[in-house]
């Protein structure tokens, strides 16, 4: 039996959540599952503690009832900062997200797919406060959220640069629509559209609209 109790469960899918509730207990912990309205909800329910508790936290956490995402590893360190320790559980996750979860202060993420001994071990790690993630593999991690944020930084810096016509054709162009097509719709001739389709090559520093197509997917998908 641990001293370090309750462990707490936040994930966003009741069943997975009852689940590693039922195995933790019959380990013998008291496990307790925790619902995930909002990001502030689970904060907040979570509350300051002097008790090194431990939370179990998926980093996929869905959606709130305003449709707006539930980013696990940005909850990481408002929890460790009300005192208790973390750790992450993936699910598909990139390892830039893992890695923004460790530099936030996660003890470690584990994959819901890994064996449950695989998670028990961990999490006696982390209530021990030992290494879960051995320190090269950690700092590797680390970087990668760092690299994903820096190029996250330049792709706003670059989009933020264009005008509001220019984001408008990009997005048709990423459409499949051509320059006729769009200077039709726009009722302008079509040396107008592909004067602006030139500004938007110049601004996101690419050669051609196939490379800005893929640059505008990539900004989307960079979040």
């Amino acid at each position: 039996m641990s001293p370090f109790r309750p462990i707490w469960i936040v994930d966003d899918h009741p069943l997975v959540a009852s689940s590693l509730a039922t195995g933790l207990r019959a380990a013998g912990h008291d496990a307790r599952v925790l619902a995930v309205p909002s990001a502030p909800e689970v904060v907040a329910a979570l509350g300051p503690t002097t008790v090194p508790e431990v939370v179990l936290l998926d980093l996929e956490l869905g959606y709130d009832g305003t449709g707006r995402r539930i980013d696990g590893a940005e909850l990481v360190g408002p929890i460790r900062a009300a005192g208790r320790r973390v750790l992450a559980l993936s699910d598909d996750t990139g390892p830039e997200r893992i890695g923004a979860a460790l530099a936030a202060g996660a003890a470690g993420a584990v994959p819901k797919s890994a064996p449950f001994g695989t998670l028990l071990a961990a999490l006696r790690d982390t209530l021990h406060g030992r290494p879960v993630v051995p320190p090269v593999r950690r700092r590797e991690l680390i970087e990668r959220h760092l690299a994903h944020r820096r190029d996250r930084h330049r792709l706003d810096e670059a989009f933020a640069a264009l005008t509001t016509r220019e984001r408008e054709i990009l997005e048709l162009l990423a459409a499949g629509r051509r320059a006729p097509a769009i200077a039709d719709s726009y009722v302008v001739s079509v040396a107008t559209v592909r004067t602006q389709i030139r500004g938007v090559l110049t601004k996101l520093g690419v050669n051609s609209q196939i490379e800005a197509v893929a640059l505008y997917h990539r900004h989307r998908s960079v979040r």
